[in-house]
């Protein structure tokens, strides 16, 4: 890996506690995750009963033909433009990948962030040794950054009860679809 690729991401100390400043929204945040679960499972188990009923009652030509039409029928999906996720949050007309790992075995100094290509690495290391005893603590993450992340605008903070908070806006979205003005002569 060439150095010109690395960029190390300062961490900025804050006085604060992401359960005091997060706790309002994770309620809400929760619910809405099970909702949209509870709504796949329902979806998934709708799709296994047709497909298992399916199977019972027809030939494997009509299977097939059943089974075809049932994915033709369903809208491609944009994944980009779909983002709902907990770790994406709005900001204004932007979206920010938010990420948070809790570090708080480990001090401030211990603690290490930076970009290598596309991808986040989160490093911490603790090593103790007295005559008694010997502890050593490590602890890595790595997160693949979506295409279009711009290393320079990551920030990350570390509230007092040892939370690391990483965000990284998001390039902006573009439809699939663009006019094509006419000229005329």
């Amino acid at each position: 890996m060439a150095d010109a690729n690395k960029r190390n991401i300062p961490i900025k100390l804050g006085d604060f506690s992401v359960i005091d400043t997060e706790f309002s929204s994770i309620r809400e945040r929760f619910d809405a995750e099970m909702r949209k679960m509870e709504e796949e499972m329902a979806k998934f188990r709708h799709e296994l009963m047709n497909r298992e009923s399916n199977f019972f009652e027809s030939t494997s030509t009509t299977k097939t033909t059943t089974s075809s039409a049932t994915n033709a029928s369903r809208p491609k999906q944009n994944y980009i433009s779909d983002i709902n996720s907990p770790l994406i949050q709005e900001d204004g007309d932007n979206k920010v990948l938010k990420l948070r790992f809790d570090v708080s075995q480990y001090a401030p100094e211990e603690i290490v962030v930076k970009t290598v290509d596309q991808k986040l690495l989160v490093h911490a290391k603790h090593e103790e040794k007295s005559d008694t005893k010997s502890v050593y603590r490590e602890y890595n993450r790595e997160f693949l950054l979506p295409k279009g992340v711009n290393p320079e605008t990551i920030r990350s903070s570390l509230s007092k009860d040892g939370v690391l908070t990483v965000d990284a806006p998001l390039p902006a979205i573009t439809s699939g679809e663009t006019m094509i003005p006419i000229t005329h002569k």
